[in-house]
Protein backbone atom coordinates (compact mmCIF):
# COMPACT_ATOMS: atom_id res chain seq x y z
CA UNK A 1 0.00 0.00 0.00
CA UNK A 2 1.08 3.54 -1.04
CA UNK A 3 0.08 6.82 0.02
CA UNK A 4 -3.10 7.18 -1.69
CA UNK A 5 -3.11 4.23 -3.61
CA UNK A 6 -4.63 0.49 -3.09
CA UNK A 7 -3.62 -2.50 -4.45
CA UNK A 8 -4.51 -6.07 -3.89
CA UNK A 9 -2.10 -8.78 -3.82
CA UNK A 10 -4.16 -11.47 -3.18
CA UNK A 11 -6.35 -11.49 -6.58
CA UNK A 12 -8.30 -14.95 -6.71
CA UNK A 13 -7.63 -16.08 -10.25
CA UNK A 14 -9.41 -19.66 -9.80
CA UNK A 15 -11.89 -20.05 -12.28
CA UNK A 16 -9.39 -18.20 -14.41
CA UNK A 17 -6.35 -20.63 -14.21
CA UNK A 18 -7.22 -23.27 -17.46
CA UNK A 19 -6.64 -20.18 -19.69
CA UNK A 20 -3.21 -19.23 -20.80
CA UNK A 21 -2.15 -16.20 -20.26
CA UNK A 22 0.92 -13.81 -20.85
CA UNK A 23 1.83 -11.25 -17.97
CA UNK A 24 1.11 -7.66 -19.58
CA UNK A 25 -0.02 -5.89 -17.00
CA UNK A 26 1.99 -6.70 -13.99
CA UNK A 27 0.25 -6.00 -10.40
CA UNK A 28 -3.19 -5.26 -9.86
CA UNK A 29 -3.56 -1.53 -10.77
CA UNK A 30 -4.47 1.04 -7.73
CA UNK A 31 -7.81 2.41 -6.22
CA UNK A 32 -7.31 6.22 -5.82
CA UNK A 33 -10.12 8.80 -4.29
CA UNK A 34 -11.09 11.48 -6.38
CA UNK A 35 -10.37 14.22 -3.29
CA UNK A 36 -9.29 17.13 -5.11
CA UNK A 37 -11.92 16.93 -7.56
CA UNK A 38 -14.63 17.02 -5.26
CA UNK A 39 -13.04 19.66 -3.49
CA UNK A 40 -12.57 21.74 -7.16
CA UNK A 41 -16.20 21.01 -7.82
CA UNK A 42 -17.44 22.88 -4.45
CA UNK A 43 -20.36 20.51 -3.63
CA UNK A 44 -21.64 19.38 -7.69
CA UNK A 45 -21.17 15.94 -6.43
CA UNK A 46 -23.94 15.96 -4.26
CA UNK A 47 -21.82 14.14 -1.33
CA UNK A 48 -21.43 11.12 -3.72
CA UNK A 49 -17.67 9.43 -3.19
CA UNK A 50 -15.74 8.76 -6.21
CA UNK A 51 -12.81 6.24 -6.97
CA UNK A 52 -10.81 5.73 -9.62
CA UNK A 53 -9.59 1.96 -10.67
CA UNK A 54 -6.43 3.10 -12.48
CA UNK A 55 -5.98 1.07 -15.64
CA UNK A 56 -3.93 3.19 -16.88
CA UNK A 57 -1.49 2.54 -14.47
CA UNK A 58 0.29 -0.56 -16.23
CA UNK A 59 3.42 -0.81 -16.97
CA UNK A 60 3.77 -1.96 -20.96
CA UNK A 61 2.81 0.18 -24.04
CA UNK A 62 1.45 3.21 -22.21
CA UNK A 63 -1.42 1.35 -20.52
CA UNK A 64 -4.95 0.49 -20.81
CA UNK A 65 -7.58 -1.55 -20.79
CA UNK A 66 -6.45 -3.51 -23.73
CA UNK A 67 -3.69 -5.05 -21.76
CA UNK A 68 -6.21 -6.78 -20.09
CA UNK A 69 -7.83 -8.38 -22.81
CA UNK A 70 -4.55 -8.98 -24.44
CA UNK A 71 -3.12 -11.27 -22.03
CA UNK A 72 -5.76 -14.06 -22.57
CA UNK A 73 -5.94 -13.71 -26.21
CA UNK A 74 -2.50 -13.32 -26.68
CA UNK A 75 -1.64 -16.46 -24.29
CA UNK A 76 -4.07 -18.59 -26.31
CA UNK A 77 -2.65 -17.52 -29.24
CA UNK A 78 1.35 -18.31 -28.08
CA UNK A 79 -0.61 -21.82 -26.65
CA UNK A 80 -1.68 -22.70 -30.29
CA UNK A 81 1.75 -21.70 -32.20
CA UNK A 82 0.83 -18.57 -33.51
CA UNK A 83 3.61 -16.64 -34.81
CA UNK A 84 1.74 -13.55 -36.12
CA UNK A 85 -0.99 -11.39 -34.85
CA UNK A 86 -3.00 -9.07 -37.15
CA UNK A 87 -5.65 -6.81 -35.77
CA UNK A 88 -7.97 -3.96 -36.56
CA UNK A 89 -9.02 -0.39 -35.56
CA UNK A 90 -9.39 3.13 -36.36
CA UNK A 91 -6.13 5.30 -36.98
CA UNK A 92 -6.07 6.15 -33.09
CA UNK A 93 -6.76 2.67 -32.13
CA UNK A 94 -5.57 2.43 -28.52
CA UNK A 95 -6.20 -1.53 -28.83
CA UNK A 96 -3.83 -1.05 -32.08
CA UNK A 97 -1.06 0.46 -30.03
CA UNK A 98 -1.15 -2.34 -27.14
CA UNK A 99 -1.10 -5.01 -29.60
CA UNK A 100 1.64 -4.17 -31.17
CA UNK A 101 3.41 -3.33 -27.71
CA UNK A 102 2.56 -6.92 -26.61
CA UNK A 103 3.71 -8.40 -29.34
CA UNK A 104 6.86 -6.87 -29.28
CA UNK A 105 7.62 -8.30 -25.71
CA UNK A 106 6.20 -11.58 -26.41
CA UNK A 107 7.90 -12.32 -29.80
CA UNK A 108 4.98 -11.98 -31.87
CA UNK A 109 5.20 -10.21 -35.39
CA UNK A 110 2.32 -7.55 -35.52
CA UNK A 111 0.13 -6.38 -38.28
CA UNK A 112 -2.19 -3.47 -38.20
CA UNK A 113 -5.15 -3.13 -40.33
CA UNK A 114 -6.35 0.40 -39.90
CA UNK A 115 -9.48 2.51 -41.09
CA UNK A 116 -11.20 5.75 -41.38
CA UNK A 117 -13.51 5.72 -38.05
CA UNK A 118 -13.09 8.99 -37.78
CA UNK A 119 -14.04 11.38 -40.61
CA UNK A 120 -10.57 13.31 -40.03
CA UNK A 121 -7.57 13.63 -42.64
CA UNK A 122 -6.02 16.45 -40.86
CA UNK A 123 -1.98 15.83 -39.90
CA UNK A 124 -2.28 15.67 -36.05
CA UNK A 125 -4.51 13.22 -36.51
CA UNK A 126 -3.04 11.02 -39.12
CA UNK A 127 0.66 11.21 -37.72
CA UNK A 128 -0.04 11.97 -34.56
CA UNK A 129 -0.93 9.95 -31.04
CA UNK A 130 -1.37 6.22 -31.87
CA UNK A 131 0.02 6.36 -35.38
CA UNK A 132 3.16 7.73 -34.24
CA UNK A 133 3.71 4.77 -31.66
CA UNK A 134 2.21 1.90 -33.68
CA UNK A 135 5.56 1.30 -36.45
CA UNK A 136 7.47 2.63 -33.09
CA UNK A 137 6.78 -1.08 -31.41
CA UNK A 138 7.27 -2.59 -34.97
CA UNK A 139 4.26 -3.32 -36.15
CA UNK A 140 3.59 -3.38 -40.08
CA UNK A 141 0.32 -0.69 -40.49
CA UNK A 142 -1.63 -0.83 -43.22
CA UNK A 143 -4.21 1.87 -43.79
CA UNK A 144 -7.88 0.42 -45.56
CA UNK A 145 -9.03 2.50 -48.22
CA UNK A 146 -12.38 3.91 -47.33
CA UNK A 147 -15.75 1.98 -47.54
CA UNK A 148 -13.37 -1.48 -47.25
CA UNK A 149 -14.54 -4.04 -44.06
CA UNK A 150 -11.26 -4.01 -41.96
CA UNK A 151 -11.40 -7.25 -40.86
CA UNK A 152 -12.24 -9.21 -44.25
CA UNK A 153 -8.97 -7.02 -45.45
CA UNK A 154 -7.03 -8.31 -42.07
CA UNK A 155 -8.82 -11.85 -42.75
CA UNK A 156 -7.13 -11.77 -46.20
CA UNK A 157 -4.03 -10.63 -45.35
CA UNK A 158 -3.67 -13.69 -42.83
CA UNK A 159 -4.54 -15.93 -45.97
CA UNK A 160 -1.47 -14.82 -47.99
CA UNK A 161 0.65 -14.89 -44.57
CA UNK A 162 -0.94 -18.22 -43.95
CA UNK A 163 0.42 -19.32 -46.93
CA UNK A 164 4.02 -18.36 -46.62
CA UNK A 165 3.50 -20.81 -43.70
CA UNK A 166 3.22 -18.54 -41.06
CA UNK A 167 0.64 -18.98 -37.75
CA UNK A 168 -1.65 -16.15 -38.13
CA UNK A 169 -4.59 -15.02 -35.60
CA UNK A 170 -6.74 -11.89 -36.16
CA UNK A 171 -8.27 -10.31 -33.33
CA UNK A 172 -11.46 -8.01 -33.84
CA UNK A 173 -12.11 -4.65 -32.93
CA UNK A 174 -10.76 -4.00 -29.29
CA UNK A 175 -10.19 -7.31 -28.61
CA UNK A 176 -14.01 -7.55 -27.94
CA UNK A 177 -14.62 -11.55 -27.70
CA UNK A 178 -16.05 -14.21 -25.19
CA UNK A 179 -12.01 -14.60 -24.49
CA UNK A 180 -11.12 -11.04 -24.47
CA UNK A 181 -13.40 -10.19 -21.81
CA UNK A 182 -12.19 -12.61 -19.19
CA UNK A 183 -9.63 -9.74 -19.09
CA UNK A 184 -12.57 -7.65 -16.91
CA UNK A 185 -13.38 -10.55 -14.94
CA UNK A 186 -9.71 -10.87 -13.74
CA UNK A 187 -10.50 -7.35 -13.09
CA UNK A 188 -13.65 -7.66 -11.33
CA UNK A 189 -12.19 -10.11 -9.31
CA UNK A 190 -9.51 -7.50 -8.48
CA UNK A 191 -11.98 -4.67 -7.43
CA UNK A 192 -13.77 -6.97 -4.72
CA UNK A 193 -10.51 -7.81 -3.04
CA UNK A 194 -9.61 -4.34 -3.40
CA UNK A 195 -13.34 -3.17 -1.71
CA UNK A 196 -11.99 -5.14 1.30
CA UNK A 197 -8.64 -4.40 1.70
CA UNK A 198 -10.45 -0.57 1.46
CA UNK A 199 -13.21 -1.68 3.62
CA UNK A 200 -15.84 0.12 1.35
CA UNK A 201 -18.03 -1.33 -1.39
CA UNK A 202 -19.16 0.49 -4.18
CA UNK A 203 -22.65 0.88 -5.44
CA UNK A 204 -21.79 1.07 -8.85
CA UNK A 205 -18.69 0.43 -11.45
CA UNK A 206 -18.81 3.09 -14.16
CA UNK A 207 -16.82 2.37 -17.54
CA UNK A 208 -16.96 3.80 -21.07
CA UNK A 209 -18.21 0.95 -23.65
CA UNK A 210 -16.75 1.13 -27.41
CA UNK A 211 -16.45 -2.75 -28.67
CA UNK A 212 -18.18 -3.83 -25.59
CA UNK A 213 -15.50 -6.52 -23.83
CA UNK A 214 -14.62 -4.58 -20.65
CA UNK A 215 -18.01 -3.45 -19.68
CA UNK A 216 -18.62 -7.37 -20.42
CA UNK A 217 -16.17 -8.72 -18.49
CA UNK A 218 -16.98 -6.34 -15.63
CA UNK A 219 -20.81 -7.71 -15.84
CA UNK A 220 -19.60 -10.97 -16.28
CA UNK A 221 -17.02 -10.62 -13.28
CA UNK A 222 -18.97 -9.17 -10.72
CA UNK A 223 -22.07 -11.86 -11.56
CA UNK A 224 -19.07 -14.81 -11.07
CA UNK A 225 -18.26 -13.38 -7.38
CA UNK A 226 -22.23 -12.77 -6.25
CA UNK A 227 -22.20 -9.85 -6.86
CA UNK A 228 -25.40 -7.88 -8.86
CA UNK A 229 -24.00 -7.51 -12.18
CA UNK A 230 -26.28 -4.45 -13.01
CA UNK A 231 -24.29 -2.31 -10.80
CA UNK A 232 -22.23 -1.76 -13.98
CA UNK A 233 -22.93 1.66 -15.37
CA UNK A 234 -21.32 1.76 -19.22
CA UNK A 235 -20.87 4.80 -21.27
CA UNK A 236 -21.31 4.58 -24.93
CA UNK A 237 -18.96 5.95 -27.20
CA UNK A 238 -19.52 4.05 -30.48
CA UNK A 239 -22.47 2.54 -31.55
CA UNK A 240 -25.99 3.26 -30.61
CA UNK A 241 -27.27 2.55 -27.10
CA UNK A 242 -29.18 -0.48 -28.69
CA UNK A 243 -26.32 -1.81 -30.58
CA UNK A 244 -23.85 -1.47 -27.37
CA UNK A 245 -26.23 -3.23 -24.88
CA UNK A 246 -26.82 -6.35 -27.54
CA UNK A 247 -23.40 -6.27 -28.41
CA UNK A 248 -22.21 -6.03 -24.61
CA UNK A 249 -24.80 -8.83 -23.90
CA UNK A 250 -23.63 -11.39 -26.31
CA UNK A 251 -19.82 -10.91 -25.00
CA UNK A 252 -21.10 -10.99 -21.34
CA UNK A 253 -22.39 -14.37 -22.14
CA UNK A 254 -19.84 -15.58 -23.97
CA UNK A 255 -17.74 -15.10 -21.31
CA UNK A 256 -19.62 -16.84 -18.49
CA UNK A 257 -20.71 -19.97 -20.82
CA UNK A 258 -16.49 -20.30 -20.98
CA UNK A 259 -16.62 -20.13 -17.28
CA UNK A 260 -19.50 -22.40 -16.75
CA UNK A 261 -21.60 -19.91 -15.48
CA UNK A 262 -25.33 -19.32 -16.21
CA UNK A 263 -25.43 -15.78 -18.25
CA UNK A 264 -26.33 -12.10 -16.54
CA UNK A 265 -29.85 -10.59 -18.09
CA UNK A 266 -29.74 -8.42 -20.62
CA UNK A 267 -31.30 -6.15 -18.05
CA UNK A 268 -28.05 -6.19 -16.33
CA UNK A 269 -26.27 -4.59 -19.57
CA UNK A 270 -26.90 -0.85 -18.50
CA UNK A 271 -25.62 1.79 -20.96
CA UNK A 272 -26.17 5.65 -21.22
CA UNK A 273 -25.07 6.51 -25.22
CA UNK A 274 -26.17 10.31 -24.48
CA UNK A 275 -22.59 11.69 -24.24
CA UNK A 276 -20.63 10.12 -27.68
CA UNK A 277 -21.48 12.95 -29.66
CA UNK A 278 -22.30 13.41 -33.03
CA UNK A 279 -19.90 10.05 -34.13
CA UNK A 280 -17.60 8.43 -32.65
CA UNK A 281 -14.03 10.19 -31.98
CA UNK A 282 -16.01 13.72 -32.08
CA UNK A 283 -14.79 16.32 -29.26
CA UNK A 284 -17.74 16.92 -27.80
CA UNK A 285 -17.72 19.86 -24.96
CA UNK A 286 -18.68 17.50 -21.85
CA UNK A 287 -15.49 15.29 -22.63
CA UNK A 288 -13.34 18.79 -23.55
CA UNK A 289 -14.45 19.71 -19.23
CA UNK A 290 -14.33 16.30 -18.05
CA UNK A 291 -10.98 16.00 -19.29
CA UNK A 292 -9.35 19.67 -18.67
CA UNK A 293 -10.92 19.35 -15.21
CA UNK A 294 -9.42 15.96 -13.72
CA UNK A 295 -6.48 17.08 -14.83
CA UNK A 296 -6.12 20.50 -13.22
CA UNK A 297 -7.28 18.45 -9.86
CA UNK A 298 -5.73 15.56 -10.06
CA UNK A 299 -3.10 15.39 -12.43
CA UNK A 300 -4.51 12.89 -14.03
CA UNK A 301 -5.13 12.24 -18.02
CA UNK A 302 -8.34 11.05 -19.74
CA UNK A 303 -8.58 10.20 -22.91
CA UNK A 304 -10.70 11.65 -25.48
CA UNK A 305 -12.29 9.19 -26.63
CA UNK A 306 -13.02 6.84 -24.21
CA UNK A 307 -12.52 7.83 -20.53
CA UNK A 308 -13.19 11.35 -21.12
CA UNK A 309 -17.03 11.02 -22.30
CA UNK A 310 -17.34 8.42 -19.65
CA UNK A 311 -16.66 10.57 -17.08
CA UNK A 312 -18.48 13.37 -18.38
CA UNK A 313 -21.54 11.25 -18.50
CA UNK A 314 -20.64 10.06 -14.88
CA UNK A 315 -20.62 13.66 -13.91
CA UNK A 316 -23.68 14.51 -15.17
CA UNK A 317 -25.71 11.75 -13.77
CA UNK A 318 -24.24 12.50 -10.55
CA UNK A 319 -25.25 16.04 -10.75
CA UNK A 320 -28.93 15.47 -12.47
CA UNK A 321 -29.30 12.88 -9.42
CA UNK A 322 -29.24 9.86 -10.56
CA UNK A 323 -26.81 8.67 -7.37
CA UNK A 324 -27.12 8.95 -3.79
CA UNK A 325 -25.67 11.27 -1.43
CA UNK A 326 -22.84 9.16 -0.07
CA UNK A 327 -22.87 6.58 -2.53
CA UNK A 328 -19.68 5.08 -2.97
CA UNK A 329 -18.54 5.18 -7.29
CA UNK A 330 -15.62 3.30 -8.65
CA UNK A 331 -15.04 5.09 -12.37
CA UNK A 332 -12.51 2.57 -14.21
CA UNK A 333 -10.10 4.60 -15.88
CA UNK A 334 -9.17 2.74 -19.31
CA UNK A 335 -6.36 4.73 -20.64
CA UNK A 336 -5.59 6.10 -23.93
CA UNK A 337 -3.64 9.46 -22.96
CA UNK A 338 -1.73 8.75 -26.07
CA UNK A 339 -5.13 9.94 -28.42
CA UNK A 340 -4.41 12.83 -26.44
CA UNK A 341 -2.35 14.55 -29.03
CA UNK A 342 -4.35 13.93 -32.16
CA UNK A 343 -6.68 16.39 -30.31
CA UNK A 344 -4.49 19.23 -29.84
CA UNK A 345 -6.98 21.52 -32.36
CA UNK A 346 -10.06 20.89 -30.23
CA UNK A 347 -8.06 21.67 -27.34
CA UNK A 348 -6.93 24.49 -28.27
CA UNK A 349 -10.06 25.87 -29.49
CA UNK A 350 -11.58 25.05 -26.07
CA UNK A 351 -8.98 27.01 -24.25
CA UNK A 352 -9.49 30.09 -26.77
CA UNK A 353 -13.73 29.79 -26.26
CA UNK A 354 -13.01 30.16 -22.61
CA UNK A 355 -10.56 32.74 -22.67
CA UNK A 356 -12.49 34.94 -24.91
CA UNK A 357 -15.76 34.30 -22.28
CA UNK A 358 -13.77 34.78 -19.61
Amino acid sequence: KRQGMYFSMTTAKIALDPFPTVPLVGAPTPIQRMDRLAAALQGRLQGVQLYVKRDDFMPLGGGGNKLRKLEFLLGDALANGADTVITVGGLQSNHARLTAAAAAVTGLACELVLSRAVPRDDAEYEHNGNMLLDPLFGARVTIAPAGTDSLAAAQARAEVLRAQGRRVVVLPTGGSTPLGSLGYVSCAQEIVNQERELGVEFSTVAVANGSGGTQAGLVAGLHAAGRDPGMVQGYGVLATEGQTIATTHALAAGACELLGLAPPAVSAIRVNGSHRGEHYGAATSGMLDAVTTVARSEGWLLDPVYSGKAFAGLLADIEQGKYAPGSKVLFVMTGGQPGLFAYRSAFESARAAGADNG
